[in-house]
């Protein structure tokens, strides 16, 4: 166990956890939505230091990010536990088992062994993801401290759900996060996902404010995502809230946990809100996980700049620049 940074003592031996937008209000013993803080006896701790479900070298583009270090790898990593309850969950063996039984699973890696495994595997990038980083806050900021001391990045990928003190606690070491923009709608967000739509918008300001390298994520789920002009308005937000130049990935949803019985998004769904974000002017928008749309071209002239199929990258830029009018792709080459 870890003593959890950030949290506040309220009456008798109940905390606040101030970790996460759900700020979570316990009383002795008491154990947050996430699965993974415990108070124990007016003292909120984390329960998955060092404990690491999963360990693997992954290629950037999977996270996805694409227009951060395309063609390197990353040190994937995660602990169990997750601050959200998705129904449409991928990963919900770990991420939301530990809520049903209190299994905390994983071996134990010292942040020191996870940077020193980076640099031995010649990995440059150190990915938090799988799972929600936040809920492993205080682990993956040690990570990030050493990483950087050694010339590594870090990135996240997250559902922005993390409180304005944990953000301002890694903003310094942070050089890229992927954010899911799941909804935009607030009753359609806390059915499926058990989280308000606010705090992540919020977030993403204070990213874009941050100057950190940003892309962005939806998943496209039939019947949920593209109901109440929903992709409308995130594609709208995107461009006119944090920047036209922003990476928006559109996702395909394939059936699985609590969703098996919504069908996969179709290419016709997946194309209408790629058309959708090209009317709000976004510049790059990606369907990664079809093989389709996965190039980025030149806004300017539309020239090939990087190729994509699956994770084979061919890049034809210049140091991030447009290799026939030297218009600048912005992101982290």
């Amino acid at each position: 166990m870890k003593k959890s940074l950030l949290f506040k003592k309220i009456s008798g031996n109940r905390v606040e956890c101030k970790t996460c937008s759900q700020k979570c209000v316990l009383g002795n013993n008491q154990v947050g939505l996430c699965g993974v803080r415990k108070n124990i006896n007016g003292t909120l701790y984390s329960l998955v230091y060092g404990k690491v479900c999963a360990l693997v070298i992954d290629p950037i583009e999977k996270k996805p990010f694409f227009h951060f270090f395309p063609g390197e790898k990353a040190l994937s990593l995660a602990t169990v536990g997750c601050n959200l309850r998705c129904a449409h969950c991928q990963n919900a063996e770990i991420s939301q088992q530990v809520k049903l039984d209190g299994k905390i699973l994983g071996e134990d890696y010292s942040p020191k062994e996870i940077v020193n495994l980076a640099k031995e595997k010649r990995v440059p990038i150190i990915a938090y993801t799988y799972t929600e980083p936040t809920v492993f806050l205080e682990y993956a900021l040690d990570i990030m401290r050493l990483a950087k001391k050694a010339g590594l990045f870090n990135v996240w990928v997250s559902n922005g759900y993390f409180s304005k003190e944990a953000f301002d606690l890694v903003a310094p070491y942070l050089d890229g996060i992927n954010v899911d923009l799941k909804f935009f709608d607030e009753k359609i967000s806390l059915e499926i996902t058990g989280g308000l739509v606010k705090p992540v918008l919020d977030n993403l300001i204070r990213i874009k404010e941050k100057g950190i390298h940003l892309e962005v994520t939806t998943l496209i789920i039939p019947g949920w995502t593209n109901t109440h002009q929903q992709i409308q308005k995130i594609a709208h937000f995107i461009a006119n809230s944090i920047s036209k130049e922003t990476p928006w990935h559109i996702s395909a949803f394939y059936p699985c946990y609590k969703m098996k019985d919504v069908p996969p998004t179709s290419l016709e769904e997946l194309d209408q809100a790629y058309e959708i974000g090209r009317k709000q002017g976004l510049k790059y928008i990606y369907q990664g996980n079809v093989s389709k749309q996965a190039n980025t071209y030149c806004p300017k002239c539309g020239s090939l700049v990087i190729k994509r199929f699956g994770y084979q990258i061919t890049r034809f830029d210049k140091k991030g620049h447009c290799p026939s009018c030297g218009y600048e792709i912005k992101g982290v080459w």
